[in-house]
């Protein structure tokens, strides 16, 4: 059974890697089912490197990616220290608005965020990043939350008897012990970024800011789908969050079930 299902899972990558390797002809012509390419080329992969831009779309989304990583596991980890360890009146109440702020369709945010933006002067910029917080730091709260949570205060006042501050105890104390959880906040921050659409297309509708999903959103012409360049595209931009998963696996799924276990 698990065999059976890793190849549903993976043939759409396969056939995507098969696929971007063909001439137009083959992916259209009287035999598209084939598994190994006639012609094998790499014209797609050329022309979407030097005519379409994708080398720019991935520095795009490099800097977009990593700027709301950096900044989300900064405002995430105070937020979620500050739910975890102080008492508070409406403290559940304040989780589950958290919680709820993540349900909001983006379609539903992406007005008046866009009316804002253009108030500012921000469209077609970096400036991206800060709404990209309501897709991705309630997550990353929750997901700290639990893992302050299961760090004894035993520790934090011998801290303290030592004459630490708050934010050294947090720094020096709590941030290590809680390391696998801001490590998987962090990838999957960094991956959801990444793979954003809606946020980018609507905000930076010029081709010099465009991430990576936008980027291969415009590979067609006004009667057809590039389906070769956009086959190619996607297997660049997949490799760097593929390298991230494979080489960061276990500190995710370790992020993800540590803090899941009461004591």
């Amino acid at each position: 059974m698990l065999i059976f299902y890793l190849v549903i899972i993976v043939f759409p990558f396969i056939w995507i890697l098969i696929t971007s390797f063909k001439q137009t002809g083959e992916i259209y012509g009287n035999n598209p089912f084939s598994i190994i390419p006639d012609n094998p080329t790499m014209q797609h992969y050329a022309d979407v490197i030097l005519e379409k831009g994708i080398m720019r779309a991935i520095g795009n989304s490099l800097i977009v990616s990593g700027v709301t990583t950096i900044y989300i596991v900064i405002v995430a980890t105070f937020a979620a220290y500050a739910i975890s360890r102080f008492d508070f009146r409406g403290k559940n109440l304040l989780l589950g608005i958290v919680l709820a702020v993540s349900m909001f369709p983006q379609m539903i945010v992406i007005g008046p965020i866009y009316n804002l933006f253009i108030d500012l002067g921000w469209t077609n910029s970096y400036w991206i990043t800060l709404p990209y917080s309501s897709i991705t730091l309630p997550m990353a709260v929750w997901i700290l939350v639990t893992h302050f949570n299961q760090i004894p205060l035993a520790l934090e006042e011998s801290a303290r008897i030592d004459g630490a501050s708050a934010f050294q105890t947090l720094y020096k104390i709590v941030f290590p012990l809680a390391a696998p959880g801001v490590f998987t906040v962090a990838i999957i921050t960094f991956i959801t970024a990444w793979n954003e659409f809606v946020l980018a297309i609507t905000i930076n509708s010029n081709s010099e800011y465009h991430t990576v999903p936008v980027a291969i959103s415009f590979l067609r012409t006004q009667f057809e789908i590039l389906w070769g360049q956009v086959a190619a595209a996607t297997i660049l931009v997949t490799i760097p969050t593929l390298v991230i998963v494979l080489l960061f696996q276990r500190q995710i799924v370790n992020g993800l079930t540590q803090g899941g276990v009461k004591e």
